[in-house]
């Protein structure tokens, strides 16, 4: 009755999240970036960017998308964004995560 494409996902069932690090300098903290794709109540996909150096308050911005595709397109791009600027992938979590 229902295609793999109208097929819905059950709430939050596969979230993915990656958890970048930057080599710190001498005398500094580590700088990170926490990348996490995850759905909504209604069907859309929110991605939640959190960055900062490790034990500092965090910088917390959320995108939301309509649509999966363009969701996990975003997440992508945020990830190639971090890798292009020396991060290091340390985490990821989710059976579709890039990596």
């Amino acid at each position: 009755m229902h295609g793999a494409a109208t097929a819905r996902l059950p709430y939050n069932a596969r979230p993915m999240r990656l958890y970048l690090q930057q080599r710190p300098t001498a005398g500094e903290a580590p700088k990170y970036v926490q990348l996490t794709l995850e759905q909504d109540l209604f069907g859309g996909w929110f991605l939640v960017r959190e960055s900062g150096t490790t034990g500092a308050r965090p910088t917390v911005k959320r995108e939301q998308y309509l649509a999966r595709d363009t969701a996990l397109a975003a997440f992508e791009s945020a990830r190639d964004a971090q890798l292009k600027r020396g991060f290091q992938v340390m985490f990821a979590q989710g059976a579709d995560a890039p990596r």
